[in-house]
Formats: C-alpha cells, structure tokens, sequence
C-alpha cells in the first residue's frame, strides 16, 4: 500500500530535494577543495564540527590554515549572496575551536575565504573575509 496521505507527496519531494541539495553541496566543497590543493593548500579537514558550528573546509597554509565556507549557486554572485555576516562569525567561532583543540595558540596565522561554485562547476574564492 503507497502512502496517499495528504502532504505526503510534498514530504517525499522534499526529501529528494534535500538529498539532491546536499549532494550539490557536497560536489561544491569536493570542487573548492581540489582548487585549494591545487594551489598548494592541501585539506586537513572537511566539515569539521564544533561546538559552534560546521567549517566546509579547513586548510593547511604553512603553520597556519585556511577556514572556508563553501556556498554554490547559479553564478558566483547568487552563491556570495547567501553568505551572511553570522555565518561568518560562526567560522570564526569555530576556527577558535579548532585551534584550541589541536593545542594551538589563538595567534596561529589563519584565514576565512569564502568559496564559490557555479550551476557550470567552476570555482572562485574571496579571501581574508571580515566581519564588518
């Protein structure tokens, strides 16, 4: 017997869409993660968590690291459009976190970059994004 219920319909086509958003999401940060290697920025870590929230995609650069917060969309400009300043600060709270539990000094050199996927797969970044 298939489940006729009302909204039941909605609730599964919800789901596909989710599950397609986060695999969107997931070839996004796999994209950005490559142009960072490519660049000599190897990953040390993907979607790491604490207890302030997820990072995308942490970084190494020398002694110091990289946090990026991926954001995919149609062009670049449509995926900066859904970065927010508390999304931002999240990262930064996290970086901290990250820090601290791995033994480093808050005086480690680090970045924030945000990453950027087009609907046709390419990459582009902005560095050194502040909280302003």
């Amino acid at each position: 017997m298939t489940d006729t219920a009302p909204g039941a319909l909605s609730r599964a086509a919800r789901a596909r869409s989710g599950a397609k958003a986060y695999r969107n999401g997931v070839l996004a940060e796999d994209a950005v993660e490559r142009d960072y290697a490519r660049r000599g920025l190897p990953s040390v870590a993907q979607r790491w968590r604490g207890e302030a929230g997820e990072v995308d995609l942490i970084c190494a650069d020398g002694d110091g690291f990289v946090f990026v917060e991926v954001k995919r969309g149609d062009t670049h400009d449509a995926a900066l459009g859904r970065v927010t300043a508390r999304q931002i600060a999240r990262i930064a709270a996290a970086a901290g976190e990250f820090l601290a539990a791995r033994g480093l000094p808050l005086s480690t050199a680090l970045r924030l970059d945000i990453g950027l996927v087009d609907r046709l797969g390419q990459v582009a970044t902005i560095e050194n994004v502040t909280l302003a």
